[in-house]
């Protein structure tokens, strides 16, 4: 995520809400992309005013009360406790990271009520008052359990799922590929070059997805999972392959954005590394029959990141805490990603 600056030239950061320096108001303004004092052409987002778990802004003329993130949920804790409130903040905090970067994609968002059809909408509920509810995505509602909010809550399901790691983000990501699936990939005919693509690279998604999740459960993923999937995870079905895949990609999106406005380049380091091959990097014939300079741009950016990747885990290692990024591309996940990046750009 890039930081941004206030009119008093202070650093200001995603979720600032004011000033440190000159004391003023400021919030994100999703229409101009960027951190903006409050004045009398703006409004902070109702969940803002009412709650103080929103930072985002709303034009003054406009006759909605919620910000373009919140008008996107459907179901939200009850905020008579405290310790939901604190919970909820937390995932909406995510959710806005999220939002940020598939705008920055292009890809529309429309509430249900605008796009009953394609519209995206969130349910925030507690597994723990209602065990009958799944964090998942089914039709476009994305929903996420508020107890991934609580740190032991989350890592005590991190470790006995086998995770390398588990973010509030992650998930709000890994749903997005399920919704954008469901959105886009699902509904092109079978013989679409983008399906035969997907099927090429990610593997046959008409089994069954109950039968392949119950396997995943019950008998783990196979041996060598690392040489073809980013996660264990990945290996249950392709649904879920692409679903990590396109959380994994949209991770690295933001992972750049930050480490470029930070100044920080990543190349030249004295680490030993992976150096994929080129052609891991290339699309499928059926979308693209020569090698072409997006290739090969892909394949520099990609390496790229893995000289990052190797600059951020030493940094955390140096302080006596576990690697930031606990993940080993290989081709076969190289040739994944590649396939989301041509995806995801459609919109650019």
């Amino acid at each position: 995520m890039k930081s941004f600056h206030c009119t008093c030239g202070n650093i200001l950061f995603f979720e600032s809400s004011r000033c440190l320096r000159c004391g003023f108001e400021v919030g994100f303004d999703p229409i101009q992309n960027t951190m903006r004092v409050i004045d009398r052409s703006l409004k902070r987002c109702a969940n803002g005013v009412e709650h103080a778990v929103c930072n985002w802004l709303l034009p003054i003329s406009s006759t909605e009360a919620l910000c373009a993130s919140c008008c996107l949920n459907r179901t939200i804790p009850d905020l008579a406790s405290r310790r939901n409130q604190q919970h909820w903040s937390l995932m909406e905090a995510a959710k806005r990271r999220l939002l940020h970067t598939l705008n920055a994609l292009g890809i529309p968002l429309h509430t249900m009520a605008e796009d009953p059809q394609n519209g995206l909408a969130f349910d925030i509920v507690s597994t723990l008052l209602n065990p009958a509810m799944t964090t998942g995505h089914l039709n476009g509602v994305i929903t996420v359990s508020l107890e991934e909010a609580d740190d032991t809550w989350r890592q005590i399901n991190r470790q006995q799922l086998g995770e390398a790691s588990r973010t509030l983000l992650g998930h709000f990501r890994h749903e997005s590929g399920h919704y954008v699936w469901f959105r886009y990939l699902s509904r092109l005919h079978w013989e679409h070059p983008t399906r035969i693509a997907f099927r090429e690279v990610f593997g046959n998604d008409s089994y069954d997805y109950s039968s392949a999740l119950n396997r995943h459960y019950e008998q783990g993923p196979p041996a060598n999972w690392q040489e073809n999937y980013i996660s264990a995870y990945s290996a249950s079905h392709p649904w879920e392959d692409w679903a990590e895949t396109w959380a994994h990609y949209l991770q690295m999106i933001d992972g750049f954005e930050t480490c470029d406005h930070l100044g920080i380049r990543g190349g030249g380091i004295n680490l030993p590394l992976v150096i994929l091959p080129l052609e891991s990097c290339a699309l499928p014939t059926c979308l693209s029959s020569r090698m072409s300079s997006e290739d090969a741009d892909f394949h520099a950016w990609l390496q790229r990141w893995i000289c990052l990747a190797a600059v951020l885990n030493e940094i955390s290692r140096s302080f006596g805490a576990p690697f930031l990024y606990p993940y080993v591309i290989s081709a076969a996940v190289a040739r994944k990603l590649r396939l989301v990046h041509h995806f995801a750009n459609i919109w650019r």
